[in-house]
């Protein structure tokens, strides 16, 4: 795992805290600079990406380590919540979005989950966001199956593939090939980026309000 926070002391305790609860952490960045360094020799599975940093934004630096590196799951840990903020994280990749003021079992939860394939954002702030989203034009949809559209409603609900699995009465692998399909299909990094997708070109309605 990496860890991009440009205020050291915090960046340390959360690495400590991280390792205290036996994930592994490659490396921590204080710049968007290092942070492409410390992608490209170390290959975490999991970075978690503030959104002020000295040299670059983390929704553009986001977009940077997508290219650099498309497997690691990235989730946006920031203390700003605004939708503006949210919306350019979901439209840069990343995998989920969390803020600082979440207590340290819901951010490993959440690490846990991105590392997953899972989607990590409350339902409350996807039905939020979501229809704010600039529009697409309803291009691919087509290709989506019934059941594709089915698992993308409950994405969007926040479910897991293993609850999504118990609602449909389905196998976890079954569910896991849908999802494959689908980010093919909509050309998507991430099921959070495949939820915006759907929902922008109207393939899937917005979730509506929910605790989180």
């Amino acid at each position: 795992m990496l860890v991009i926070d440009d205020h050291t002391v915090f960046a340390e305790a959360l690495a400590a805290a991280l390792i205290a609860r036996d994930f592994v952490v490659t490396d921590i960045a204080r710049t968007g600079a290092a942070a492409l360094t410390a992608v490209t020799q170390s290959s975490p599975d999991v970075v978690l990406v503030d959104q002020r940093l000295p040299d670059v934004t983390g929704t553009e630096l986001l977009r940077a380590l997508r290219g650099a590196a498309p497997d690691a799951a990235l989730v946006m840990l920031t203390a700003q919540r605004d939708e503006r903020t949210v919306i350019a994280a979901v439209e840069a990749g990343c995998r989920g979005y969390v803020t600082k003021d979440q207590s340290l079992d819901e951010l490993v939860d959440a690490v846990r989950r991105a590392a997953m394939g899972e989607v990590v954002l409350s339902p409350a702030l996807l039905a939020r966001v979501l229809p704010l989203l600039r529009s697409d034009p309803p291009t691919r949809g087509e290709l989506l199956t019934p059941r594709e559209l089915e698992i993308l409603e409950l994405m969007s609900e926040g479910l897991s593939n293993r609850a999504i699995a118990g609602r449909l009465f389905l196998s976890v692998n079954t569910v896991r090939n849908h999802v494959r399909n689908m980010l093919a299909k909509l050309d998507a990094h991430s099921k959070l980026e495949a939820v915006a997708i759907a929902t922008r070109r109207g393939l899937i309605a917005p979730p509506t309000d929910a605790p989180s």
